[in-house]
């Protein structure tokens, strides 16, 4: 199939790339390359079946110039910003990329989709990549699933509830196939160093201290990237449109115990001078206005309906080799940096 992947050079956009371009599709990759997203997860791809091209989900004659010309099949939105603390700070990019962009790609896909012909229509696809923020806040108990409602508490969750909620209505308005997927905390390579995991690798391995919002027991559910986009390319080829999958690393941990796991790795991995040890550098700060306390996710739908399956079904396993990417890779850290600098 030809795949339109709209923030392919992200985190999980150049995970998923590569595994689309390994089952045999072929991908167009859309991305403007703002801080988050660099050419650099990209540069080991040199599949013929592969085309960048910088630009942004809100310019319209762009994506239907690329619909068009491709002759797409699906269409896979992971573009988005999603930091919470920088939806607090400046929450207008949210409200552009992540409403605004998802409204002009839904009418593009739209007015496309309306060329087709009608063998193609049966095939074709528009899949939203959301997130278990969407949901709001778990007590001590109980898990998301896709029919739980929708309460956002930030302006990135609320961001993306709101995009999710004009992909339910452009299915049910105007017959778009479309579907949506909701991940917990995604871990693994190359993720940008402003989430909790690469923040802690990176700046333990610099003797920097490491920041923890409020008492540190937050708890997330954990899932390796290349679980997650293994999810969403079931989704994509054998979900049902109009419908919603779930997916979840069943690795519910307090953000402290992340902190603490890869301290301890550390000591052992490369271990300070003088009997020094990581842990040291752990320093609490003010929490994060509006902090949700828990997220989890029960994904039983998804493995009943797309038998989907985690390669990683341990935390420590995924972690270690996260951890052990981030040593043989820390060049390219630093040079992303530079690049955003």
């Amino acid at each position: 199939m030809n795949i339109l992947l709209t923030g392919a050079a992200g985190f999980i956009g150049s995970a998923f790339t590569r595994l689309a371009l390994k089952n045999g599709n072929k991908v167009i990759a859309l991305d403007k390359l703002t801080y988050a997203g660099h050419l650099e997860n990209l540069n080991n791809i040199s599949d013929k079946n592969f085309i960048f091209q910088k630009g942004c989900i809100t310019d319209e004659h762009l994506v239907s110039q690329l619909l068009s010309k491709h002759e797409i099949d699906y269409v896979v939105n992971m573009a988005a910003e999603s930091h919470v603390d920088n939806s607090i700070s400046s929450p207008k990019e949210f409200i552009d990329t992540n409403i605004i962009g998802t409204y002009n790609l839904l009418n593009c896909s739209l007015q496309y989709y309306k060329t087709l012909s009608e063998t193609k229509k049966l095939n074709f696809r528009y899949l939203q990549i959301s997130t278990d923020e969407v949901f709001g806040t778990l007590g001590e108990e109980g898990k998301f699933n896709e029919d739980y409602p929708y309460q956002p508490n930030s302006p990135y969750s609320a961001s993306k509830a709101s995009g999710d909620h004009l992909v339910r209505a452009w299915f049910h308005t105007y017959k778009l196939p479309t579907i949506i997927t909701n991940c917990s905390n995604n871990y693994g390579p190359r993720q940008f160093p402003e989430k909790l995991i690469p923040t802690v690798i990176m700046r333990a391995l610099q003797l920097k201290s490491i920041p923890v919002y409020g008492n540190g027991y937050n708890i997330r559910d954990w899932i390796y990237v290349e679980d997650h986009c293994a999810g969403v390319y079931l989704a994509l080829t054998k979900g049902t449109p109009g419908e919603s999958y779930c997916f979840g690393g069943h690795n519910e941990i307090s953000n402290i115990e992340v902190v603490k796991k890869i301290c301890t790795y550390l000591d052992t991995a490369r271990p300070l001078e003088g009997k020094k040890s990581y842990h040291e550098l752990i320093e609490f700060v003010t929490d994060r206005l509006g902090h949700d306390w828990r997220y989890a996710i029960d994904d039983s739908k998804a493995q009943k309906e797309l038998n989907y399956k985690r390669q990683f079904s341990s935390f420590d396993d995924g972690l270690a080799s996260t951890i052990q990417w981030y040593f043989k890779n820390q060049e390219w850290i630093i040079n992303v940096l530079k690049t955003k600098e």
